[in-house]
């Protein structure tokens, strides 16, 4: 079941799975889809001849998918909200660190669940950074349009309600005491869900509007003193799904990857947070949900786990080799 805005994008999914199924002598119908509401979503939850549930959305809607299902005793795989940060030190590439913020933060329109949300930057390069971000931001306005035509590299916004709340967003940073130094516009000139890329600053990182995931094109800047801070606000919000920092010190990088460093599912080391690759467990932790799908493992979570024993002797083996006689 597909997302009840996007329709005509499962069918073609749908298509192409049918495809690739028959293509290797499968029946097409192995994959099927069901297009509707919340009223479809809750039936699947429900239903009892459904053992596992796979669900990508928002948390709120993930938790009562959690617990519908769970009430029956049910599996679930959720891949939920995000809240993603990038670190960047002061010893970064920033010829690496800069495309990878802006790709995070701005492709697809802010769109993703691992879409850049914040920016942590140390003090000794917090300004270096600040503006050479606002430099790649200006050059996305002669690429905004439809997303089919050639050289477009943004687009618009997946319905109106997503523009409201990328406004109303805003309105909070303002009331918040944030600055808006790049973006913040609708493109009300424009036919369709438009708005402006928009980097906030001067905002507490631990404010209410920086720990809600807002679906849209808003990165938060922060300036950080040491590593471990940065870790610390990195790790401080609900959602752990993707993390990267950008750094040449192994001891930085290390710490990062262990057990004291980055909370997430996903952490990346000078790449960004957006993308997957078929290869890596994809999911996060806390109100990500914990699921994981893609990756070498992923194929077990949706087998039934059996233990099989088989005595061919003529003897009865008990466990532990224990004697009841």
């Amino acid at each position: 079941k597909g997302a009840p805005t996007t329709p005509l994008t499962s069918i073609a999914t749908t298509k192409i799975v049918e495809r690739v199924l028959r293509r290797n002598s499968l029946p097409g119908g192995l994959s099927s889809l069901i297009c509707g509401g919340s009223d479809i979503g809750s039936s699947i939850s429900k239903d009892k001849r459904i053992p596992l549930v796979s669900f990508t959305g928002s948390t709120q809607v993930g938790k009562q998918v959690a617990l519908t299902v769970q009430s029956r005793f049910g599996k679930t795989i959720l891949e939920l909200g995000g809240n993603n940060a990038i670190i960047i030190m002061n010893d970064a590439d920033l010829t690496l660190a800069i495309p990878a913020v802006f790709f995070a933060a701005v492709g697809t329109a802010g769109q993703r669940c691992t879409t850049a949300r914040r920016l942590i930057v140390q003090e000794g390069i917090y300004d270096e950074v600040l503006t050479r971000l606002r430099h790649a931001y200006e050059q996305i306005e002669s690429r905004i349009g439809e997303p089919f035509e050639k050289n477009v590299l943004y687009g618009p916004l997946h319905t109106k309600q997503s523009v409201e709340l990328y406004e109303k967003a805003l309105e909070q940073v303002k009331q918040n005491g944030g600055k808006i130094i790049y973006g913040g516009q609708i493109y009300k000139q424009r036919k369709g869900n438009f708005v402006q890329p928009t980097i906030v600053t001067q905002l507490k990182h631990d404010s209410s509007i920086v720990h809600q995931e807002t679906f849209a094109p808003i990165l938060y800047v922060f300036k950080c003193k040491t590593f471990e801070e940065a870790v610390q606000w990195n790790n401080e919000v609900d959602q752990g799904l993707s993390s990267s920092i950008f750094t040449n010190n192994p001891e930085y990088l290390f710490k990062w990857i262990g057990p004291n460093g980055s909370d997430c599912g996903i952490v990346n080391v000078n790449i960004p947070t957006s993308g997957a690759e078929i290869g890596g467990a994809f999911g996060g932790e806390k109100h990500t949900g914990g699921g994981r799908e893609s990756g070498s493992d992923a194929w077990k979570q949706y087998m039934r786990r059996s233990t099989c024993t088989i005595n061919y002797s003529k003897e009865l083996p008990l466990a532990q080799g224990i004697q009841f006689t």
